[in-house]
């Protein structure tokens, strides 16, 4: 009787941690939407994007400091080597001065939305990534290999419908099909229409940068498994990298690029930036010891959603057919990628058990 009272005890703790894990990630997808949308609401006002990272990095360090000591404490090592150390600057200045960079020019010349959604070909360009430098096996006669190039080729495809299937005069219209986008993209200006490739080319750079970033962070991570303190650390390095490179292009130190960034804006940054991002990041990373990256990386499309919504509501942003399309695309692709590698993961769930070569693309997806 009272094993049967724990046992049923027991599962009433594994259901409401499920709970817990599947609201709290749909939940930190929403607030992520929020921030992007905030953030192209900083870019219209004329706020400096280097000044942005500068601020958000700074903050997230802060406000993830204390979650990286009372989690990764005990991991940090007694000495600090030299390769250490050149991994993160080469992170903190690819994945917070150069991606963040790109990302906030795209979101700048295009729309919250579509910069929320290009993030999905993430997991895809890290296999091609994670491929050519021979960390991830590619094998053209391998079923799994087949089916993850495929996920990638559709995610690209929608890519590419995302950015030619709309134009800056459809994202304020709700009845926009294609061929109209195409017409009113040729009649309503040639330079507003090259802003808006050069912005998907800037939020496709990104990303790209991003899924570099993401196989140096997993080699990183094999050796020192602190993924908080890589991202505290990284982000700190990143701010004061950005503010030099702010100070030696434009001349001037953590100015914010415009008298309508008031300190009530500037608090939003921090608190939003810092606080609230830190604390989604801190708890998708306890969500990846619990479930595993697979699972987490599964909600990326919620975000995109969220964001379409508040930008619809608030921006009056909306998104034509052509464009809704190329996001089932890449949706489509990305799951094809995850699906593929949730299989391929249990089919050498055997092999990693008995001791086998660190899988690296598992840390990848993170």
């Amino acid at each position: 009787m009272l094993r049967r009272q724990g046992e049923e005890g027991q599962g009433r703790i594994n259901l409401l941690e499920e709970v817990l894990i599947v609201g709290g990630l749909l939940l930190v997808q929403c607030v992520l939407s929020g921030y992007v949308v905030f953030t192209d609401h900083l870019l219209a006002l004329g706020a400096d994007p280097l000044a942005v990272i500068v601020v958000g990095g700074a903050a997230y360090a802060a406000f993830g400091l204390p979650f990286a000591v009372a989690l990764e404490r005990k991991r940090w090592p007694s000495k600090v080597s030299g390769t250490l150390v050149a991994q993160y600057l080469l992170i903190a200045l690819g994945g917070t001065t150069a991606f963040q960079e790109l990302m906030l020019l795209g979101i700048k010349k295009t729309t919250p939305t579509i910069a929320s959604a290009m993030p999905n070909l993430s997991p895809g360009l890290i296999f091609i990534v994670a491929a050519c430098f021979r960390l991830e096996r590619f094998d053209k006669a391998c079923k799994y290999t087949q089916a993850k190039i495929a996920g990638t080729v559709v995610c690209l495809a929608g890519a590419v419908a995302m950015s030619f299937l709309q134009s800056p005069s459809s994202s304020s219209s709700s009845s926009s099909s294609p061929t109209a986008v195409v017409e009113a993209a040729g009649s309503a200006g040639g330079d507003d229409y090259y802003d808006w490739i050069l912005g998907c080319c800037c939020l496709v750079a990104g990303v790209t940068v991003f899924a570099l970033v993401t196989v140096l962070q997993a080699a990183t991570l094999a050796s020192l498994p602190a993924p908080l303190t890589m991202c505290c650390v990284t982000s700190a390095m990143g701010a004061a990298l950005t503010a030099v490179v702010q100070l030696v292009l434009e001349g001037r130190f953590l100015d914010m690029g415009s008298p309508n960034i008031d300190a009530t804006l500037v608090a939003g940054i921090v608190v939003l930036g810092g606080g609230v991002v830190g604390a989604c990041t801190a708890f998708q990373v306890w969500c990846l010891g619990r479930k595993g990256p697979l699972f987490v990386s599964v909600f990326g499309p919620v975000q995109t959603v969220c964001t379409a919504i508040l930008s619809a509501a608030l921006l009056r942003q909306v998104l034509s057919l052509g464009s809704l399309a190329g996001i089932v695309l890449m949706f489509s692709g990305l799951y094809i990628v995850l699906w593929t590698k949730s299989n391929e993961i249990s089919a050498d769930e055997d092999q990693l058990q008995g001791g086998g070569a660190h899988d690296t693309e598992k840390a990848l997806l993170a």
